[in-house]
């Protein structure tokens, strides 16, 4: 029995936990075991000892030396700190050998592991510490300022921090471990003692914390890895999730010493051009990511540039068939597609390569069941969409939350997906549960929109909700990021219309669409579209709307007015003189063009572009001398601020402040919340 019953006395009522199904040899709730000694220790008596585990570009750690360098921070957690059995310890930090390294140590040493994402800031670190109540904090030295912050607001709770990546401090987890034998330190685990809290990355709003055990882990690691990645001990694994999200957590980690293969951690940010460079220079043979970056990818891929690689996974959220497609006619591969979540620690539904039905998510994984349910707990026929329902041996239990009665229903977990099954088995996504529009008594699957909106050529990213409408009750809006070289304005709304009527029913158009810069999304990639329905912005992301009212003839290089959310910036009235307020010339056109150089600079100064202005004003002082240089004036306006067309409005005045000024422009600009 852990010392620290902390999590234990958090777990919800037993009559509120999923049915668990029981693995063949899966170790006893009670017997003695430990999910890292059985991967770490385990490898030893394997071929795979002395191969590499661990890879990057200036590194390379077998797995004979993995084990030794965990072994020596178990004994910094277990002698030095005196942790106890059941404490939990927060780790932060991106993907790096020295989070993997710390992650397996906590685990190992029989301490609870609450890793975050490195992208989370000092509130959200104070949420998952408020939750989690960690004794100690293990934290990549890049990564310390938030933490700290967070540490301040409950210094009675995280009483310790200690950085790794670091060999230049005596008191970092790594100069610690230095010191310390390299020998096995034993730990008494059990099966059932919980092992990770999974926070969940909130694409619905506050996280959860997932409990998962010993054991229930291991059981992951035989079902999906084994019956459908079935990924060799010759692999060089490499991806984007997040160490700390589980998805990233199995794919990048244990799922790999499962099957004695290796795994790749670049150094640096990754861009999707760099991705596949690192893949290319590595030699990786397995990628795992979410769709958009598999989309993002293709645009850097010849047939011929990865011709080591050979499995591709798919998961995180819905894949496009139009990814999928594009995927594989720049690689030839087909993306492994799955469905997953963190309540259940990792894939439940997928199929091996060469056994996926197009469209598909494909079957239950070996050692789960799935089925299809109506709103009433009753199976539904086959072809009718309804709610998942899957159990198996992961399942659903929260640390202290009262939303485990809405997951977890008379044994079976809900993951909250609206599927269908067909008579061979095969699962089909439609959409989050909380997602389907219903317009006009229509049932409309946002992802099916987003997938034909996908297939038009100008559409880089987008994302579809229902938006409410006194009339039909929900109407389908699309919020969309488009491709370089393409303009959001009326036009561009009837022909993106136009594309998905022709591809879906005429009822599933979007009869709204609104051009974004980017769309918001967790630390994870997933879409958050809980956030898109409260009409808010990410950080780093401008809404606005072209407004042209119907029956309206588009306007030409500008637009009739522009509906934004955001920090206004106000750009008063800027003529054309230089710095030094000296004027240059006499000719309009080149006063324009400083003028419009004036409004940018100012624009900048507030940390705002062109692509941020909605609304722009023009004081003239010659109708004539305006009229008969628009060409010049559209040169110089794009040479300057691009196809950036806000609001415009051209007023003749009798005469400027400054004697020699023809022209001043005044601009208002919105900067994303």
């Amino acid at each position: 029995m852990p010392t620290d019953q902390f999590v234990y006395s958090h777990l919800p009522p037993r009559s509120e936990w999923p049915v668990f199904l029981t693995l063949a040899r899966e170790p006893q709730p009670e017997h003695a075991f430990n999910l890292v000694e059985q991967l770490l220790q385990g490898s030893l008596q394997q071929p795979w000892a002395d191969l590499p585990l661990f890879r990057s570009s200036s590194l390379s750690l077998t797995y004979r030396e993995v084990l030794a360098l965990v072994n020596q921070r178990v004994r910094v957690l277990v002698h030095d700190l005196q942790l106890q059995p059941g404490n939990r310890v927060l780790i932060r930090g991106g993907n790096s050998m020295g989070f993997a390294l710390a992650w397996l140590a906590v685990v190992k040493a029989g301490l609870i592991a609450v890793a975050t994402m490195p992208m989370l800031r000092a509130k959200e670190l104070g949420d998952v510490i408020s939750q989690a109540q960690p004794v100690l904090a293990l934290c990549d030295v890049t990564l310390l300022d938030d933490l700290l912050i967070a540490q301040s607001q409950y210094p009675a709770v995280l009483k310790q921090v200690l950085c790794f990546n670091q060999t230049d401090d005596s008191d970092s987890l790594d100069s610690r471990s230095a010191s310390h034998s390299v020998d096995d330190l034993p730990v008494c685990t059990v099966a059932d003692d919980i092992a990770l809290l999974a926070f969940t990355s909130g694409t619905t709003g506050k996280p959860k914390a997932a409990c998962h055990s010993h054991r229930q882990v291991w059981a992951a690691c035989q079902a999906w890895p084994k019956h459908v990645l079935q990924a060799r001990s010759d692999d060089l694994v490499i991806g984007t999730p997040p160490l700390a999200f589980t998805f990233g957590l199995g794919g990048l980690l244990l799922f790999p010493m499962v099957a004695g293969a290796s795994v790749f951690f670049p150094e640096g940010s990754l861009t999707a051009e760099r991705m596949v460079e690192v893949m290319a220079q590595a030699k990786c043979t397995v990628c795992y990511t979410a769709p958009t970056f598999y989309r993002q990818m293709a645009a850097f891929l010849q047939p011929s540039t990865l011709p080591d690689l050979r499995l591709c996974v798919s998961a995180g959220e819905a894949l496009p068939v139009a990814t999928r497609r594009l995927w594989f006619e720049r690689t030839g591969i087909e993306l492994l597609d799955g469905m997953g979540a963190t309540e259940m620690f990792h894939i439940f539904i997928s199929s091996p390569p060469g056994l996926a039905k197009a469209g598909s998510l494909g079957k239950v994984v070996p050692g789960y069941e799935a089925c299809v349910m109506d709103e009433h707990g009753h199976e539904v026929v086959h072809g009718v969409p309804g709610r998942l329902a899957v159990r198996g041996p992961t399942g659903c239990r929260y640390l202290n939350d009262v939303r485990q009665s809405t997951y977890v229903q008379d044994g079976w977990n809900f993951p909250g997906d609206t599927v269908s099954q067909d008579a061979d088995g095969y699962f089909f996504y439609h959409a989050r549960s909380d997602d389907m529009i219903v317009s006009s008594g229509y049932n409309i699957s946002g992802p099916e929109v987003e997938d034909a909106l996908l297939s038009h050529t100008a559409v880089a990213q987008c994302a579809v909700i229902g938006k409410p409408d006194a009339d039909r009750g929900m109407v389908v809006q699309a919020f969309c990021v488009l491709a370089p070289g393409n303009t959001g304005n009326t036009d561009m709304v009837k022909a993106l219309q136009d594309h998905v009527k022709q591809h879906l029913a005429p009822y599933k158009y979007p009869r709204d669409i609104v051009f974004v810069d980017s769309l918001p999304r967790t630390a994870t990639g997933k879409l958050q579209r809980y956030r898109l329905r409260q009409n808010t912005a990410s950080k780093g992301t401008l809404m606005h709307t072209v407004l042209c009212p119907s029956g309206w003839q588009a306007p030409k290089g500008y637009a009739n007015g522009i509906s934004a959310r955001g920090q206004l910036v106000f750009v008063g009235g800027q003529i054309g003189w230089n710095a030094s307020q000296q004027f240059e010339s006499d000719d309009f056109v080149l006063q324009t063009g400083q003028a419009l150089r004036n409004v940018a600079a100012v624009l900048a100064c507030a940390g705002a572009g062109p692509q941020h202005m909605v609304r722009m004003t023009w004081y003239i002082t010659d109708r004539d001398i305006y009229t008969s240089h628009l060409k010049a004036l559209g040169d110089v306006y794009r040479s300057i601020m691009g196809k950036n067309y806000p609001a415009m409005t051209c007023v003749v005045v009798h005469g400027l402040i400054e004697p020699r000024a023809l022209v001043e422009i005044e601009v208002t600009a919105v900067l994303p919340d």
